[in-house]
């Protein structure tokens, strides 16, 4: 985890390496301070030598600017170093998940992979910077301070050695014990993200069906899991302070008791006693900022492990050597296809599915309710592979042919598509980056979708709110198909696209395509049979296999569960 989290520094090395140089120059002149008062007050103050006094003086104001000017540099370079990490690491695992197949985002849900990008990624970055300085600050100052303790009086610098690992061996005590449960608790943060991103999401159903006190309810249970993991391991952690406070009484205690023992008989003066005491106050205060450091990393620690967990995750779609990048046209083949979103072939979802499509056909697909409608269509783009059997597009296995360059011949309006933040003219752009305004207008047009857009007082430059907040379901779905026209697909995927819409622009649709783009393959998955009743041919899907394939005539004539779904609609359940 740390070798990966490392490769994270990236151009921030030297910062990084800074950091610890001016924290470590910094050090040297805080331990030369209390030497030099004590030679002050032996040679100075006590001889009442002025010229000594001005001279340490002087030595004294020297060495207080240079430690403040490394103390700074040292903290503006770990600034920079520890922001620079964070970006880093947020860079790439934002850039992982960009690759991910719809498989490996099923992995992960939405909110812990936000909560990855914010609150892990922020306790690592309070840990790196707590590294960079704070860890080497510590201890370099207890090294440095019982080195000149040992340098003034030996019998006082003995009583640390016999201090600092009785208090290491506490503190350790303490990370062990303390470690799962933050790793718990962090990991509980998912599930409170993810209860917190569905209310405002859905913040109108909530309002609609008066539900705001179960929400609320629902909030607070989780919060409140949170809070008994984190106080159960801030007991453990609060263990550090009477610790340390004993630590810190007995060893002044047994320094006054043995120093004043030493004045006595003369091995000890005046200046080296009170030397000794800042000494001993550099050291522990050290120990108490370890014990910090100790703490935020074994909170970082659990949230470096889930950020390394998404860096790790690889796309299980790649592409071949030398991918084929050219999709000849829209003509589809699906040969023996089975497939398991858990790659189980006892758990299908589709089963031998066989299927061949002409190139500019338009193809329905009815069934009902989990008849694994979309996941078929999901297979063509390639968002996801095949369990068994081929899929051919163009004549040429999906597999072997480049990922982007597939994708950009198949356009797909999902289920659950969405619209982004920003004006209808950047969201059509996702179609097509460099789209004029005549083309935006001539693909909204097929779409149903310029009237409306034209009635706006800013027309397409209105902005929309993020996911469509402010525009009817129907309007979005519109917005949505043209978006996918600028393409220019050879393929077009309309999965219950329209079912938004009332069935005369639902009808306006289907024959400003039948019109417009001849030469695509348009695919529709609806619920209305009115919505696919046209169509060159018409799939219809029963748990996950395929009852039937006919034209709208030929399946009334041979079809059950056609018939079934026609004659609901259509003549309200009688022949």
């Amino acid at each position: 985890m740390i070798k990966k989290l490392a490769k994270c520094i990236g151009n921030y090395k030297k910062e990084t390496i800074l950091t610890p140089v001016f924290v470590g120059i910094e050090c040297s002149f805080d331990v030369i301070i209390p030497f030099l008062m004590a030679f002050l007050i032996d040679n100075g103050i006590n001889k009442g030598d002025s010229k000594a006094i001005i001279g340490i003086g002087i030595l004294l104001i020297i060495c207080s600017f240079i430690a403040i000017y490394t103390g700074s540099k040292s903290g503006d370079y770990a600034a920079k170093a520890t922001a620079g990490f964070a970006k880093n690491i947020r860079k790439k695992i934002y850039y992982n998940v960009q690759d991910f197949s719809f498989s490996n985002i099923d992995k992960f849900s939405t909110s812990s992979i936000i909560t990855r990008h914010t609150t892990d990624i922020n306790n690592v970055q309070m840990a790196f910077q707590m590294i960079i300085r704070m860890a080497v600050r510590a201890p370099l100052m207890i090294i440095f301070s019982l080195i000149m303790t040992f340098v003034i009086n030996i019998k006082l610098a003995l009583i640390f050695l016999i201090a600092v690992p009785l208090l290491g061996i506490g503190l350790y005590y303490v990370a062990t014990s303390a470690h799962p449960i933050f790793e718990k608790a962090i990991s509980m943060y998912d599930k409170l993200n993810n209860t917190v991103q569905e209310n405002v999401r859905g913040i109108r159903v909530v309002k609609s069906f008066v539900t705001e006190d179960k929400e609320i309810e629902k909030f607070n249970k989780d919060s409140e899991l949170i809070y008994k993991e984190f106080s159960k391991a801030e007991k453990i952690v609060a263990l550090n302070n009477p610790l340390m406070q004993f630590t810190v009484a007995t060893i002044i205690i047994l320094i006054s008791w043995f120093g004043g023992k030493e004045i006595v008989v003369n091995n000890l003066t005046t200046g080296e006693f009170t030397s000794i005491i800042s000494y001993v106050m550099q050291i522990l205060m050290s120990l108490m900022i370890l014990s910090m450091v100790l703490v935020t990393i074994m909170i970082s620690r659990a949230s470096g492990e889930r950020i390394v967990e998404i860096m790790d995750e690889k796309s299980n779609l790649t592409n071949k050597e030398n991918a084929i990048k050219e999709v000849k046209n829209g003509s589809i083949v699906f040969k023996n296809v089975n497939f398991s979103y858990v790659n189980d072939e006892n758990k299908l979802c589709l089963k031998n599915i066989n299927l061949d499509i002409k190139s500019g056909e338009t193809v329905g697909i009815i069934g009902g309710t989990g008849a694994s409608k979309s996941t078929l269509v999901q297979l063509i783009p390639r968002l996801y592979d095949v369990t068994n059997g081929q899929i051919e597009v163009g004549g040429v296995d999906v597999r072997d042919y480049d990922i982007e360059s597939l994708r950009n011949q198949v356009a797909m309006v999902l289920q659950k598509n969405e619209l982004f933040s920003g004006t209808i003219k950047e969201n059509l752009r996702w179609g097509k980056e460099n789209a004029t305004d005549e083309e935006m207008e001539n693909a909204c047009k097929l779409a149903q979708a310029d009237e409306f857009i034209k009635s706006f007082p800013d027309g397409y430059n209105t902005y929309i709110e993020q996911g469509g907040a402010n525009v009817s379901g129907g309007q979005k779905q519109r917005l949505c198909i043209a978006r996918a026209l600028l393409k220019s697909p050879k393929i077009l995927i309309l999965d219950d696209s329209t079912s938004a819409v009332d069935t005369k622009t639902d009808n306006l649709i289907r024959k400003a395509f039948k019109e417009s783009i001849p030469n695509t393959t348009k695919i529709i998955i609806a619920q209305r049979v009115s919505s696919v009743e046209d169509a060159d041919k018409i799939i219809v899907l029963d748990n996950g296999m395929i009852d039937n394939i006919g034209t709208h005539e030929e399946l009334l004539a041979s079809c059950e569960i056609y018939k079934d779904v026609y004659y609901s609609q259509v003549k309200g359940g009688k022949e």
